[in-house]
């Protein structure tokens, strides 16, 4: 059995089992919550995958997952104890300004800069309620990259703000196309296999240096600056939603 669609999904969840496919995302509720863990404890396939899902929704989890391909020093943090390892680990590396990211918060609303870790360890140490937040170094002159990934499609551009760091359009910051890095690509591709993403959208940073890193991936973002346009960028994902369908274990017989 396949389920698509919210609705259709609320009517038969009772009867999902090994071997039944959601398609399309579940619903914000299911992923807070022990809903999608029911789904995936009786065998149930979702496509996109429960993983990929719940990783879209958290900077922090992704700074555990994707660690290795993000800038180094990223770090989650859950807790003051974990600040104050961060805050050593800046001391012992000589890192100034750090960049602190705000737990669900998106179009840069929760992307703070601090001239250095202990100014972030004295602002939240006392406030409990702002964790958790990802801390990564502050890197000057970086490029902020969006790329678009769908299949054999992909598409970046770059985004820019000249009288803010937060280069996300929402934040004022303008965009234009860039031709696609085939490093940066193999990166991106290589980060959604490991969190078993069937399309993204990925930031990039791209350093003075020549260095990529990863900044955040997620199943949907906005798109104003690209040149694909909502309705094929949706026909597009839906199509790859049946290709990993499709490519799903043979599913059991329904009387």
């Amino acid at each position: 059995m396949i389920v698509r669609g919210r609705r259709e999904l609320e009517e038969r969840f009772e009867e999902l089992a090994t071997g039944d496919v959601v398609c399309g995302p579940l619903p914000a509720g299911y992923l807070r919550g022990a809903l999608a863990a029911d789904l995936v404890e009786r065998g149930v396939r979702c496509v996109p995958s429960v993983l990929c899902q719940l990783l879209s929704r958290s900077k922090c989890a992704q700074a555990l997952f994707f660690g290795r391909w993000m800038a180094p020093h990223t770090r989650a943090v859950f807790r003051r104890t974990d600040l104050m390892e961060v805050l050593a680990d800046c001391n012992r590396h000589g890192i100034g300004a750090v960049v602190s990211k705000q737990e669900g918060m998106h179009c840069g609303h929760g992307i703070r800069r601090w001239d250095h870790a202990e100014a972030l360890y004295n602002a939240v140490a006392l406030t409990p309620e702002v964790f958790p937040f990802v801390v990564q170094p502050f890197l000057p002159g970086v490029g902020d990259v969006r790329v678009i990934v769908v299949g054999d499609y992909v598409e970046a551009y770059l985004r820019e703000n000249l009288y803010n760091f937060r280069s996300n359009l929402a934040a004022g910051g303008t965009g234009r196309a860039l031709p696609m890095d085939a490093a940066a690509e193999r990166l991106c591709r290589a980060v959604m296999a490991r969190g078993r993403f069937p399309y993204a959208h990925i930031d990039l940073h791209l350093t003075e240096t020549g260095a990529c890193y990863l900044s955040e991936i997620a199943l949907d973002a906005g798109i104003s600056a690209a040149r694909i346009r909502r309705e094929e960028l949706n026909w597009r994902k839906a199509e790859a939603l049946e290709i990993a369908v499709k490519e799903q274990p043979e599913m059991r017989s329904r009387a």
